[in-house]
Formats: structure tokens, sequence, C-alpha cells
């Protein structure tokens, strides 16, 4: 296949050199993108020298892990959307080849609105769902870096190279136990400074976006929880409080397991999808299953 580079000049590089590239982005070393190419690591590193000395430039951090550079990323994109479309080409299916489908979805979205579009991806035999959990305001990362060829992102701009569209608003409201709320529940509301909080992971700031409209800049506790069964679970056994997504706070208000915080203090994540411009069947029944959970799990 050709390429151009910034001086409009064509760039001959092979599919094979593609793939090499993107199985050392994947896995991290040499070694392990030639188990999974089935060749040597020493063809491995003749296709990267290859492909570098093509462009012209330096594409992977020979580190520990193999890193991509940022000229390597921006090509790890191309690879990406290569071998989808080659596998949609080719007769993989009748092959028993899955087309690997990378996609990234935030915590909250996997665990509550996004689970039909699982259901639906289980009746597909031809596909092999390669998930990267990200905050929706990090996801849009992975699409820069060509990992993934779609996201749920709160970023209405789209990456470069990607369409976008809105797919509803995803409301998270302050709860807590019963015996939480009422320890800290002083004459004048919730302690908000004093009490405990319960955050994600480093990257989560729908809590401390409650905390700012009370003045408080930093908790005096933050408890860090990142997986979101445990995260809701952590809650429901007071370990602190939180903003739940809403689809999962309704049950447990009407089993009293939770209780509202403040009902004015929700915070809104307006969510977005954004996929790689490509003419891809594949991508194409991934938006309509992605459209159709939106509809139904997210408030419009």
């Amino acid at each position: 296949m050709f390429l151009t580079n910034h001086e409009d000049r064509f760039i001959d590089i092979s599919t094979a050199q593609l793939s090499a590239l993107l199985a050392i982005a994947d896995l991290g070393t040499f070694d392990a993108a030639a188990r999974q190419l089935h060749v040597t690591p020493s063809a491995v590193s003749q296709r990267i020298r290859a492909l570098e000395s093509a462009v012209g430039q330096v594409l992977v951090q020979r580190s520990s892990p193999c890193v991509p550079t940022p000229a390597g990323e921006r090509l790890v994109g191309v690879a990406r959307q290569t071998q989808l479309l080659l596998s949609e080409l080719s007769d993989a299916a009748a092959d028993d080849l899955p087309i690997a489908l990378p996609v990234a979805v935030n915590a909250d979205s996997l665990a509550t609105w996004f689970r039909p579009v699982l259901d639906e991806l289980g009746t597909w035999d031809d596909v092999a769902l390669r998930l990267f959990v990200e905050d929706q305001a990090y996801s849009g990362d992975l699409l820069r870096r060509g990992e993934a060829l779609a996201a749920v992102t709160s970023d209405p701009r789209p990456v470069q190279g990607c369409r976008v569209e809105r797919l509803g608003t995803m409301r998270h409201v302050p709860a807590a136990s019963p015996a939480f709320a009422e320890r800290w529940r002083g004459s004048r509301g919730m302690d908000w400074a004093g009490m405990p909080v319960v955050v994600f992971n480093e990257k989560d700031d729908i809590q401390y976006e409650v905390l700012r409209r009370h003045g408080v800049e930093q908790p005096r506790v933050a408890h860090r929880v990142p997986t979101s069964t445990d995260f809701h679970e952590a809650v429901r056994r007071g370990l602190g409080w939180a903003a739940i997504p809403e689809s999962q706070l309704l049950p447990d208000l009407d089993a009293e397991r939770l209780v509202v915080l403040s009902r004015r203090d929700h915070v809104d994540v307006e969510l977005m999808w954004q996929r790689w411009r490509l003419d891809s069947p594949v991508l194409a029944r991934l938006t309509d299953a992605v459209r159709a959970a939106a509809a139904s799990g997210l408030r419009r």
C-alpha cells in the first residue's frame, strides 16, 4: 500500500510491516509480537526497521515495554484501520477468524446502559471485542493514538479522522448509606468537607465537582475503589459517599440501601460516540447497537 508524507512523497509500505507495528504497540515487546505473527523476532525487527526507513522516522521506542513514538502512534491508527478493512474484505469469517474490534467505554456506562451492546455483540460470531475501560474525558486519547476504533466520550469535538454524535445524558446523584448520611448530617446539612468520599480513580472528577459546589477543594478522606461493582458496593457499605449513576441508584433507593444526599447537586455528563470515518460494516453495526442502547438507557 502507499501513503504520502508531509512532503506529498509516496511511501511504499506493506501490510506485514503495519501488522508488526500494531503487534508491538499492543503487546509491548518484539518477542511477543513475533509469537502473535508466527515469525521470528528478527523478522519483526527487520519489518520495523524497513518501515522506519520508508517513513524516515523512528516509530518504536525500544524500551521496556516498547511503545510507539508520536509518529508511530499516528501510523498505529492507520494500521488498525487497515487491519479492520482487510479483515472485512477477506473471507475471515468463513475461516473462523474474528475481526478485532477495539472500543473504549467508561466504567459507569459499561456497568449500566452499555450492557445491551454486549448482548448484541454476543450474537456476532465474526467479531472479537477488545474493550478499553477508560474515563469518558480521556477515551478520546485512545482514538488519537489509534488504539481504539470507536469510543464513548464526553468530548463533543471530533478527533481528527473521526465522526461524532451525541448519545444522551448520564446523571450522577450524590448518595450514601442511611447510617453514613445520619452520621455526617448536621444542623446545616451534610458535612461535605469532613465526610469521606469514594472515587473511582485519579481521573474521576465527578465527586470533586459536587464538592466544589460546596466550596470544598479537597476532602479530608478520599477512598479509591477502581472497579465499578466494588465502587458501588463500597458506598452501600458506608465507606464513603459518591455520585452514583441514576440507573444504579434507583433500585437502592427503593430498597433503602442508599439515600440521596442532595438532589440539586446531581452531575449530568453528556456522552458522545466517536468512531473512525471508515466505510466499515462492522463499525456501522456496532454504532447501530450503541444508538439503540443509549436511546433506552440515557436521558435525552
